[in-house]
């Protein structure tokens, strides 16, 4: 995924002001504007000067994204490590569908880090300010979990990064700790509200309410699609080609599975049941990865040899019923 520099975009400093943004987005909107500008990149241009002053002109969204800038070293390709998006709050409910007759079309960078963000839901949002009390407004998240605590349900600490705002209008990223029970099956993408931990409500109404959306983060030996888990399960050519008994850990623990005989690289041999939780659960895909001992010796080599002559007909690249398939 591509780094977006986004004062390089607008041609600021990163010290920028508010003003200054907004300055510099109006100038080059109308150099840019498709309707008017005679440029050859024009409609790309313009997207991305919007995308830009969409990124800066909030004070929320420019805490995080330099927060993460101070992280990517100038001039080297992003690298984004697991979860690079998690963690950061944001005033309103977050991504929502998109509206019909949206085009703004911003890039892979900016829908991962903010989410496509509608109204900013603040205290009293749409309503009047001397309309009695108000609920507060609502806060958005994202956060990644382990795996293992989708399959068992967990209690955990979690660490956001809330922007918030000083007497001057600076705004500075800080901490907040917050308890999350995790359920058990929780799905990629759902959303879990922590009532009354969004902003605080106006002429005493109550607090708005916190939505956490739920990432997983990377497993070394797993891999989810859905609700189907897989897993890479290296077996020799002997136990492949003949068959045989071998163990295989999976999320519910270390089983006996059972290799057909003459199974190829990629078969995959399904565990009913076995996958992430829920109703009904998903399955456990286990991949057969065939593994070659490395002909080091003498004696190796050899073993090589005596099995090409006892197979002298046998040409994997041939395509047609010779060979079998797992």
């Amino acid at each position: 995924m591509e780094f977006k520099d986004y004062y390089a975009t607008l041609g600021i400093e990163r010290s920028a002001t508010a003003d200054e943004v907004k300055r510099a987005y109006r100038k080059l909107a109308r150099k840019y504007h498709p309707d008017v500008s005679k440029e050859a990149n024009a409609e790309t241009r313009f997207k991305e000067v919007a995308e830009a002053h969409e990124a800066l002109i909030d004070p929320e969204r420019r805490a995080a994204y330099d927060d993460l800038a101070q992280r990517q070293a100038r001039g080297q390709p992003f690298e984004p490590p697991p979860g690079w998006e998690s963690g950061y709050e944001f005033s309103g409910r977050g991504p929502g569908p998109a509206r019909p007759g949206d085009t703004r079309n911003f890039s892979d960078f900016f829908e991962t880090l903010f989410g496509q963000q509608g109204g900013r839901g603040g205290p009293g949002f749409g309503q009047r300010r001397d309309a009695g009390p108000q609920q507060g407004g609502d806060h958005h998240a994202k956060v990644a979990i382990d795996l293992m605590d989708v399959f068992r349900g967990a209690h955990r600490t979690i660490t956001l990064k809330v922007p918030v705002s000083d007497a001057q209008g600076h705004t500075a990223l800080h901490d907040r700790k917050l308890a999350v029970t995790i359920p058990k099956g929780v799905r990629e993408g759902q959303h879990l509200r922590l009532a009354g931990q969004g902003s605080a409500g106006a002429g005493g109404g109550p607090p708005g309410d916190l939505f956490l959306e739920i990432r997983y983060r990377p497993h070394p030996r797993f891999r989810v699609e859905e609700r189907d888990i897989y897993l890479e399960l290296p077996v020799t050519p002997t136990e492949a080609a003949l068959g045989a008994t071998v163990a295989a850990v999976t999320p519910d623990g270390e089983v006996q599975l059972s290799v057909p005989a003459r199974s190829n690289q990629g078969r995959k041999l399904r565990l009913k049941g076995r996958g992430l939780p829920g109703e009904p659960p998903g399955d456990l895909y286990v991949v057969l990865a065939i593994a070659l001992p490395p002909p080091v010796t003498t004696e190796d080599q050899a073993a090589y040899r005596a099995l090409a002559r006892a197979f002298p007909d046998f040409n994997p690249r041939q395509a047609g019923e010779e060979t079998p398939h797992g």
